[in-house]
């Protein structure tokens, strides 16, 4: 009897272990091939120390270098895959990713900052990272060190030598004045669901928004959606629907990455149509109530929603390039600035920055 019993006690011990590592395995999505999470250990072990050391100095000077360096690796990820190509300058001819019209309130401090961590990377162990995995990795630390989760996120990521046209951008990159409806159709085009929509709109509990992002909700009368109070607030901030002045996104830790984003929204506080839809749709609405009320259980969901957009058709092995230059292909390349992607788009109407 007592042999039964110990080998019942052994038989669920065992089982809880296995239930626990399936459990853990699900806190993040599975790995496309050519990434893992220990890319770097013997090429550049000091490459997450050598970004963390210089986001850190930068934000205490100027906090909203994270939003910026967040919403570049958004951006990045959403038109072609995680390749680095929203970096790319272009030409008068050919126009380069970055000049898209959803591009164009992206920070150039952001721009700036990324080919600074490349330069000191490559001080240390010299040309092996990708400016890819750089705005990966910087885009981590912008949530991290605004008081957000400190997630691990794999690498492997090379970079790409062509960027997408304004059509393929304004395709992928949702608009600030799009419902639930058509944001969901926009990010099904990256395999990204309800869940990922509700968690990655999050990153706005941190940066700032322009009025013509928003104009649509104030003129020419209130957006009934909108808390009287805000609007009131917002009309001295963007007086007519062609002032061009900015406002933060999260009324109330603008500069902290938390779960206050979803306290707005449930006042009815939310900046854009996109953030304020997602608490009028009965498939978000759920979700939004969740996070406001469950902050560990937001940062738990935008890690993971995080890292498997992070993973959106990057290039791996020996497919593009490191760069040299964060701005441009290196020397040599093969090919014009042109995306191929590009050969699958239709062009598109104008789209507000986002």
């Amino acid at each position: 009897m007592a042999a039964i019993k110990t080998l019942l006690l052994i038989f669920s011990f065992s089982s809880l272990l296995i239930l626990s590592s399936v459990c853990e395995a699900q806190t993040a999505p599975p790995l496309v091939k050519g990434l893992n999470y220990t890319f770097y250990k013997t090429t550049c072990p000091n490459l997450e120390s050598i970004i963390t050391k210089q986001l850190k100095s930068a934000f205490s000077k100027n906090p909203g270098l994270a939003a910026g360096l967040l919403r570049l690796h958004f951006h990045d990820c959403f038109v072609q895959g995680c390749d680095g190509s929203v970096l790319l300058d272009g030409s008068t001819s050919k126009p380069s990713e970055k000049a898209a019209l959803p591009n164009l309130t992206l920070r150039p401090a952001a721009f700036a900052m990324i080919n600074t961590l490349r330069d000191l990377i490559e001080k240390a162990c010299g040309r092996v990272v990708s400016c890819a995995d750089i705005t990966t990795l910087a885009a981590r630390d912008a949530v991290a060190l605004s008081g957000g989760p400190n997630y691990s996120v794999p690498l492997g990521r090379r970079d790409s030598a062509t960027f997408a046209t304004n059509a393929t951008a304004i395709r992928f990159l949702p608009r600030p004045q799009s419902d639930v409806t058509t944001l969901l159709s926009a990010l099904k085009l990256n395999n990204l669901d309800v869940n990922d929509l509700v968690a990655l709109s999050g990153g706005h509990t941190i940066g700032i928004g322009h009025c013509a992002a928003f104009s649509n909700r104030l003129f020419p009368s209130r957006d009934h959606t909108m808390d009287p109070t805000f609007f009131k607030n917002l009309r001295l901030t963007c007086p007519t629907n062609t002032t061009d002045n900015t406002t933060n996104l999260d009324v109330r830790t603008p500069n902290t990455f938390d779960n206050k984003y979803y306290v707005d929204l449930v006042h009815r506080q939310g900046l854009f149509t996109s953030d304020q839809d997602m608490f009028s749709d009965s498939r978000t609405k759920p979700i939004v109530k969740r996070f406001k009320n469950n902050q560990s259980l937001f940062f738990e969901k935008f890690a993971f929603s995080m890292v498997k957009m992070g993973m959106l058709k990057v290039l791996t092995g020996t497919s593009g390039q490191i760069r040299a230059n964060c701005s441009a292909k290196n020397p040599g390349t093969v090919g014009d600035a042109w995306s191929v992607v590009d050969l699958e788009v239709e062009s598109g109407g104008a789209a507000a920055a986002y």
